[in-house]
């Protein structure tokens, strides 16, 4: 079973950002892990990874309010940074699963 890169920073992007709170991207940070411990178990089957992701796109949907309360939003540079990590996800176990799949779940 793969390991994940333990050198990739997950949500680079959203962490540089004041505007995003460093509680709230460690919660994001902890739904994307959970997809990470599941994919390292070897799971190749597609429509089992699909679920886990889509699982964490809408506990993620479920934190836009929290973001609100917190004069912030998940907005463009979430986005971008939500899915980069993802397809850094996908490319590096080799996972088929197209970004926009992966992510379909999304409300932001």
């Amino acid at each position: 079973m793969k390991r994940f890169d333990e050198n990739y920073r997950l949500l680079a992007e959203m962490y540089r950002d004041g505007y995003f709170p460093d509680f709230l991207v460690d919660k994001v940070k902890a739904l994307i892990q959970n997809v990470i411990d599941f994919l390292e178990t070897g799971e190749r089957d597609l429509n089992k990874i699909q679920k886990k992701f889509d699982e964490m796109t809408l506990a993620i949907n479920d934190l836009e309010e929290e973001f609100d309360d917190n004069d912030s939003e998940l907005e463009t540079v979430a986005r971008d940074s939500i899915a980069v990590s993802v397809m850094y996800i996908l490319k590096w176990f080799d996972i088929d699963i197209d970004i926009e799949d992966a992510l379909g779940a999304r409300d932001w």
